[in-house]
């Protein structure tokens, strides 16, 4: 990202949240840029993820753990685990909504981040929580909504860039965690793309033997960004890749 296109800022350190031990800093697009809509797709391709309406990427004094990932859409193929976790979903109806704030939403928010991340910060959330990080008014983001029968029991909030699908957050029911909704839902954008003929979903960031990130590896073939070039996972060596 060229510097004299846009202001580019540096977030104070604040307490990382992946490792209790470290803090983090960020960098961050100018909120303010007349051209944010425009530079976005630019960006998520470079690494950078979307928090509401700020457009960041982790900037961390010795520490480069958080490295951006995507499935590149028409070279991936399910496992056997995620055909069946397809299968043990296939009642589910999916439908794409404008992004925006409902009570069904919301109420459905709370129990998630009351049942999977109690005590994390979040489990409080108020409605203005709820759409200050999903999404905002320049952002072109869509719901995915995921019903067994008229209940919505999950909801992947989706970003349709030009170059792929951004996978921003998902939200489901906790007591439906049998199901696996967030692997079902991260299939669903990659059908989803795959219809849509875009190339890539990313995933926001791999954080390699972290036990609430490295999941993503599991999904194959997935590039990740190395240099400033996205090079498929295996081909770059342990530790090196930002």
């Amino acid at each position: 990202m060229r510097s004299d296109v846009v202001r580019l800022f540096q977030t104070l350190p604040h307490p990382c949240g992946y490792f209790a031990e470290r803090t983090a800093q960020n960098l961050v697009i100018d909120p303010s840029a007349p051209k944010l809509p425009q530079l976005y797709d630019l960006a998520v391709q470079r690494g950078f993820r979307r928090a509401g309406g700020h457009v960041y990427h982790p900037q961390c004094a010795g520490c480069r753990a958080c490295v951006a990932c995507r499935i590149p859409v028409a070279q991936f193929r399910p496992d056997r685990s995620q055909r069946r976790c397809l299968a043990r979903n296939a009642d589910l109806s999916l439908r794409l909504a404008p992004a925006g704030y409902t009570e069904e939403y919301f109420a459905l928010y709370q129990r998630y981040l009351r049942g999977r991340h109690r005590g994390g910060g979040m489990d409080d959330a108020r409605p203005e929580d709820f759409s200050r990080f999903l999404y905002t008014t320049w952002s072109p983001t869509r719901f995915l909504e995921m019903r067994a029968g008229t209940r919505l029991i999950a909801l992947a909030v989706t970003d349709f860039c030009a170059s792929g699908l951004s996978a921003v957050y998902t939200f489901f029911d906790p007591d439906e965690a049998q199901r696996g909704l967030g692997t079902c839902a991260i299939l669903s954008q990659i059908e989803l793309a795959r219809q849509q003929a875009l190339d890539y979903v990313y995933l926001g960031f791999w954080i390699a033997g972290h036990p609430k990130m490295d999941y993503k590896k599991r999904y194959r073939p997935l590039e990740i960004l190395d240099g400033g070039d996205w090079k498929p996972l295996e081909d770059v060596k342990p530790g090196r890749a930002r």
